[in-house]
């Protein structure tokens, strides 16, 4: 661990100059008293550390005390530092040692690249979480995540997303983060599957290890399967009219491309209403959302969509007339 630290406290010192005792122990969650041992330490194993007292005074390294990284364009610095997912980092518990990756990164970088990566990760952040979603607790991520480096076999209990209950021996290839959802990608059975990491119920991590195959990637498996998802699941198309005060509801549910189908509907009716036709995941879906959106939003077609419409409506009146 103290080897950890001073690495750390040479690479703070490498890329933020002159910083007090008091700074660095607050930085590394240390007293004053131990970064002055570990500033012996690293005297004594030759680096050119050393320390000024008075107002003014500080830490410091030589000047021409550098560990540099070579042979990385400007553009290849920026995309290096470009993106950061906290959120991720966070729930494989691995956001302090990403940030002292970034650290050692960053000190190993020449001095003109050190302010492209500064300003690559102050200008650009990913968000991984989805708006007005509550977070999705995946109790096991971190046995999973543990069996993927270690290339150990895992039995789980798996709740379907029918409900149903199943027992599998799982070879897990990887993990994926679908905005802020998790998923393992495993082998079962000479099959490989997805499963949904929040639905795990129970995982224990067995002495029994598997080998992956070497022509397998995650990222290609995970595109493809993907497309056969999407593929597989019932497109319900429906027409609607829609009131002027209706389109903001239909942006914040379907993103912007909402302004270019009014566009391509051409003029509106007499009374400023356009026609358009959206897809669905499924009637029961439709329904939902389109309900949601209330009288702003009529359905034209399918009909059985209309009555089921009315049904529901029918029954939310029921519920609140009690």
């Amino acid at each position: 661990m103290r080897a950890d630290r001073l690495l750390s406290m040479l690479m703070l010192l490498q890329i933020r100059g002159r910083m007090t005792a008091e700074e660095l122990a607050e930085e590394l969650e240390v007293s004053p008293r131990t970064i002055y041992r570990d500033l012996d330490a690293l005297s004594i194993a030759g680096v050119p550390v050393y320390s000024e007292r008075g107002p003014s005074g500080g830490i410091s390294l030589l000047d021409d005390y550098r560990t540099n990284l070579t042979g990385l364009t400007r553009a290849e610095v920026r995309a290096l530092f470009m993106f950061t997912v906290p959120g991720l980092f966070a729930d494989l518990h691995a956001d302090k040692t990403q940030e002292a990756a970034t650290l050692k990164l960053l000190a190993s970088l020449p001095a003109p690249f050190r302010q492209d990566a500064e300003l690559a990760r102050q200008r650009l952040h990913l968000d991984p979480a989805v708006w007005f979603q509550p977070a999705e607790p995946a109790p096991y991520l971190s046995l999973i995540q543990d069996a993927v480096w270690q290339n150990r076999r895992v039995r789980i209990v798996y709740r379907r997303g029918d409900g149903a209950w199943v027992k599998r021996l799982i070879d897990p290839y990887g993990l994926v983060a679908k905005t802020s959802v998790w998923y393992v990608v495993a082998g079962v059975l000479r099959m490989t599957l997805t499963f949904r990491i929040s639905r795990i119920q129970e995982a224990v991590l067995t002495d029994s290890t598997f080998e992956r195959s070497a022509d397998f990637s995650l990222a290609d498996y995970w595109a493809n399967w993907c497309a056969q998802f999407e593929a597989s699941h019932e497109k319900y198309g429906v027409t609607l009219r829609v009131a002027p005060a209706g389109i903001p509801s239909l942006v914040q549910m379907f993103g912007e491309g909402i302004h270019t189908l009014v566009e391509q509907a051409g003029a509106p009716d007499d009374e400023g209403c356009c026609t358009l036709t959206l897809t669905f995941e499924s009637p029961e879906a439709a329904c939902q959302k389109i309900l949601g959106l209330g009288t702003a939003v009529e359905v034209i077609a399918p009909q059985a969509l209309r009555k089921q419409m009315l049904n529901m409506a029918e029954q939310v009146t029921n519920l609140y007339t009690k």
